[in-house]
């Protein structure tokens, strides 16, 4: 039964999920949020979370994730009507009968639905039939044996145009809902339809939940482009869909890479070798909506998409148009990564060749969205010119600039002025003179001194490299940060982004650093207040017990009272300030030292920029240090 969008858009409003779900759970409040065991998966600690803001229930554990029909459906085990009469009973909404309206559009459906079911079964038996010869032949060329055509369900569709049309009349199909489902073309002459595919083995397109509804058609001889498609029907819409769309689905739901290939034969090799997530836009460049289904598929925000190309000049630019058409989505947890194969090669012809490991392998060496924008602005551009540099630089800053979620534009935009930093010298940075980088400004209250901005290029010196003093006092310094953030979760919204640009020397701590702010940036902890004790769980469990019991205890506290967890906020931020600010003069220190060397090995214009640029931010740095302290030594 159709229910009119309304109507079930008043049934998620009028009940609270958390209501609904505490009938069946016993929910414990987590801020903003409900937890509890998963009730999908067997675990111990609660990974379940309800958010009744937001209509939405997650397991961090097994990816489950949906609004109050979809528990209720799951849950219960109910089908989708009945979980929404069950639900209506709830809420006291009268369930909208259909309309002759509703009845005729669901029937409609219903017949193209049938339609197109048969002629794939048509297709299928044509493949194994003296009249599909050819198309067995190339598919068994392919590598492909029975069980795998079988399991993918592909076809032929003959030279004959008018063998598919008879078929389906004998089936009392109307030739009319053949035209509608883009099996038969209609001659402008008003002719006799004729089959839309001919000469060609047949890849079935399903929906999402598994219903064909389209084809994909790869020719063999005679005429015409190589790949045609089904065109655009009631059914189908070629920009929305993805090839191998529903069994990558479970996949993801299951822990395995979702997979984005270039075509048909990529997607049967990927899931033949193990990799069920596999999928491939149909015929068209990556589109917004097939990007958004994507992450559809991977709720789970430490997930990402594999976007893979071929390594040559073609595939390049087929990845940077999808990073292009990607950007201006990214969120908290919503991004992707870019994978390249080598030289003439595609994950078919790969893992026929090398098998399912070296696709692993390249999985491995998949580059993050960042390093695409970077590379997509600066590979064979010209930087021998300030100009040029100035170019590649406002080219990156205009490829951020379309990002529009705020925080993720932030980040974007600090990672690449560090690679400009890296890569060209610039000049010093100015100083920043509002928001967080000023210690104790609270909102509103005007500026009242300068703090160094991002420095140029910051580097952490392992623990024991330099005087020991420096080494323990740098060390000291790194954990007094990083507790009090632990500490006190709050803070970050103000020293986030300064801690995220200051590397920390000790390996553990450097791996411990981003593990805090990867939690405490995602959205949804944010929204539901994480406090303290639950960010200590959250690492722990992902595998920093040991390393955050020994950063928050005595030995720690001892150097820095502000620090604890029973210190005020506003002494916690006042205290870390200062030592945020030494750690940076230090850093800044270590790093005109190797200028300097380097200016003695090579007098360039660039070695004597990289010095100036360093001088001039120790000046600023110093500007914040408290009285008293021996800059060069602390």
């Amino acid at each position: 039964m159709a229910f009119p969008p309304q109507f079930l858009e008043e049934l998620r409003t009028r009940l609270a999920l958390s209501d609904v779900v505490s009938k069946r759970l016993r929910l414990i409040r987590a801020g903003r949020e409900f937890k509890a065991p998963c009730p999908f998966h067997n675990e111990k600690s609660p990974s379940f979370y309800v958010n009744d803001q937001k209509g939405f229930f997650h397991c961090f554990g097994c990816g489950a994730h949906g609004d109050v029909i979809g528990f209720v459906m799951r849950h219960d085990n109910l089908a989708f009507p009945e979980a929404v009469e069950h639900l209506a009973g709830e809420a006291g909404l009268p369930v909208p009968r259909p309309t002759e309206e509703d009845r005729h559009h669901y029937e409609r459906r219903k017949t193209l639905h049938d339609l197109v079911e048969q002629a794939a079964r048509w297709f299928e038996q044509q493949l194994h039939a003296p009249a599909g010869r050819a198309g067995l032949d190339y598919l068994q060329r392919r590598g492909l044996d029975t069980d795998s055509m079988a399991r993918f369900r592909l076809g032929y569709a003959t030279g004959d145009s008018g063998a598919l049309r008879q078929h389906l009349l004998k089936l009392k199909f109307d030739e009319e809902d053949m035209v509608s489902a883009g099996l038969l073309k209609r001659p402008e002459d008003g002719r006799t339809p004729y089959s839309f595919f001919r000469n060609r083995v047949m890849f079935p397109v399903t929906d999402r939940r598994g219903q064909v509804v389209a084809f994909g058609g790869r020719i063999l001889e005679g005429d015409g482009p190589k790949y045609v498609n089904t065109p655009d029907t009631p059914l189908f819409h070629k920009g929305t869909l993805l090839y191998g769309l529903s069994r990558a689905r479970q996949a993801a739901a299951d822990g395995k890479p979702v997979i984005v290939a270039e075509g048909y034969m990529d997607v049967i090799a990927l899931v033949r070798a193990g990799f069920e997530g596999a999928v491939a836009p149909l015929g068209t460049a990556l589109t917004e909506t097939q990007v958004q289904e994507l992450w559809k598929l991977i709720p789970a925000s430490e997930k990402v998409p594999f976007l893979c190309f071929d390594g040559d000049n073609a595939g390049r630019r087929a990845a940077w148009r999808a990073v292009e058409r990607i950007l201006p989505h990214l969120a908290p947890g919503q991004s992707a990564r870019v994978m390249f194969m080598p030289e003439g090669e595609d994950p078919d012809s790969l893992i026929r060749a090398q098998g399912a490991k070296a696709m692993t392998a390249l999985l491995e060496q998949a580059i993050p969205l960042s390093e695409a924008v970077w590379r997509m602005e600066s590979e064979g551009k010209p930087t021998d010119t300030p100009e040029s540099k100035a170019a590649v630089k406002a080219a990156l800053e205009s490829r951020v600039g379309t990002i529009a979620d705020r925080d993720v534009q932030a980040f974007y935009r600090t990672e690449m002025r560090r690679r400009v930093d890296e890569a060209f010298a610039p000049p010093a940075r100015e100083r920043f003179s509002r928001g967080p980088w000023q210690p104790g400004r609270r909102p509103g209250e005007p500026p009242r001194r300068h703090v160094a901005g991002t420095p140029g290029r910051l580097t952490a010196k392992p623990a024991g490299e330099g005087r020991g003093r420096v080494s323990r006092l740098a060390s000291v310094r790194e954990r007094i940060l990083l507790a009090t953030i632990i500490n006190h979760p709050p803070l970050f919204s103000e020293l986030g982004e300064p801690l995220g640009l200051l590397p920390l020397g000790d390996p553990d701590l450097e791996k411990l650093r981003w593990a805090v702010i990867e939690c405490l940036s995602d959205d949804r902890n944010r929204d539901s207040g994480l406090d303290a004790a639950a960010l200590c769980r959250h690492l722990s469990s992902a595998g920093h017990e040991t390393m955050v019991s020994a950063l928050l205890g005595e030995s720690t506290y001892v150097h820095a009272g502000f620090a604890r967890p029973e210190a005020s906020t506003e002494d916690a931020r006042k205290g870390w300030w200062p030592t945020w600010q030494h750690l940076l003069h230090r850093r800044l220190l270590d790093d005109l030292r190797e200028a300097k060397a380097a200016l003695t090995r090579d007098n360039s214009e660039a070695n004597l920029a990289r010095v100036v640029a360093l001088q001039q931010e120790l000046v600023a740095s110093a500007q914040g240090m408290t009285d008293g302290e021996d800059s060069d030594d602390v």
